[in-house]
């Protein structure tokens, strides 16, 4: 789905009408994150995000990955594989799927890392493991109560932050936010915009840690766009991030066009972006995620750039401490327990 516009203005008649059923969804949505999950026997970390839609969670994933490998882990994400059609659990196989069976972000991350897609994400522990997981790494799933989290990491655009602050349809959030704010255990904040301060100073007041990072191009991606017009496009959950994110690299962006986030393209729509960027003779740009999905069509064109992007955390010792701290205690309190 495309998100409505008046959820990132200030409160609205669209969302005062909307309230009653927001209230509704809020307070199931919070009673059912009161359930104590199934524990997985092994650590789990969850990035995942308070409202719908794009923040950088697969980011935060991959930069993880990176740092858990370093701790000397051996980490299996596990995804509900949101947009594919396979239900699971199932290994991800970049040979053998595309995006229309697991979802265009495990296609993504399954280059850099083991993925595992189950709908019920509780089904696809004992594949994990099965993988010689030591940690599993949940992409989303932050509301769902199927899984005990050891660790949850939250994701915020720090351009956007949570926009009208009320509960989905009356606004982009999952939940009430206090209800979240209360199982988080760190606050990921991507980028130098000041929206999400007042979150901020809400985790601070609860003496959890907040994480600053940002989104930097890979430097191939970026040599192949510098000096040329493009035209980007991107069906993800906050293009104009994709489009800001180009334009402070110092490319040149001539034309934008925005998609619904996880939107399948077909054939006709990849031809007709082909045309108009050659008319105008420009170099079709999108993100590796809606790359993920094109690869699923015969009618993708040759010389569209994949525009890569890599999370960079501002104090990588923080988090390393972190994320080690809660790995300790996940394995004392199961060490406890025997």
């Amino acid at each position: 789905m495309r998100e409505p516009a008046f959820w990132y203005r200030p409160r609205s008649l669209q969302s005062y009408a909307l309230w009653p059923l927001g209230a509704l969804y809020g307070a199931i949505t919070a009673r059912r994150m009161l359930r104590q999950g199934v524990d997985a026997g092994i650590p789990v970390i969850c990035v995942g995000n308070y409202h719908v839609g794009g923040a950088g969670k697969t980011p935060t994933v991959l930069a993880l990955t990176k740092l858990l490998r370093e701790l000397g882990e051996t980490p299996v994400v596990l995804s509900r594989g949101y947009g594919g059609r396979l239900k699971g659990p199932v290994m991800v196989d970049r040979e053998r799927h595309d995006a229309s069976d697991v979802g265009d972000e495990p296609m993504m991350m399954a280059r850099d890392v083991p993925v595992v897609v189950a709908r019920d994400r509780l089904d696809g522990v004992a594949l994990a493991k099965s993988q010689g997981a030591t940690v599993i790494l949940m992409d989303d799933g932050f509301q769902n109560p199927r899984l005990f989290k050891d660790a949850s990491l939250i994701v915020i655009d720090g351009e956007r932050g949570l926009g009208n602050g009320e509960v989905f349809p009356a606004g982009p959030l999952r939940a009430p936010l206090a209800a979240q704010l209360a199982r988080t255990d760190a606050l990921v904040l991507i980028g130098d915009g000041n929206a999400a301060n007042d979150v901020a100073a809400e985790i601070a007041k609860r003496n959890k840690p907040e994480l600053r990072a940002r989104l930097k191009p890979d430097a191939a991606s970026l040599a192949q766009l510098l000096g040329k017009r493009v035209f980007a496009f991107a069906g993800i959950g906050d293009p104009e991030r994709f489009f800001r994110t180009l334009r402070a690299s110092g490319i040149d962006v001539v034309r934008t066009r925005a998609f619904a986030d996880h939107h399948m393209f077909s054939d006709g729509e990849i031809a007709a972006l082909a045309a108009e960027a050659q008319r105008e003779q420009l170099t079709l740009v999108t993100t590796e995620k809606d790359l993920a999905r094109l690869r699923g069509s015969a009618g993708v064109p040759d010389g569209i750039v994949p525009f890569a992007v890599q999370l960079e955390f501002d104090d990588l010792a923080k988090l390393r401490q972190l994320i080690s701290d809660h790995l300790y205690r996940a394995r004392e309190r199961r060490f406890s327990a025997r």
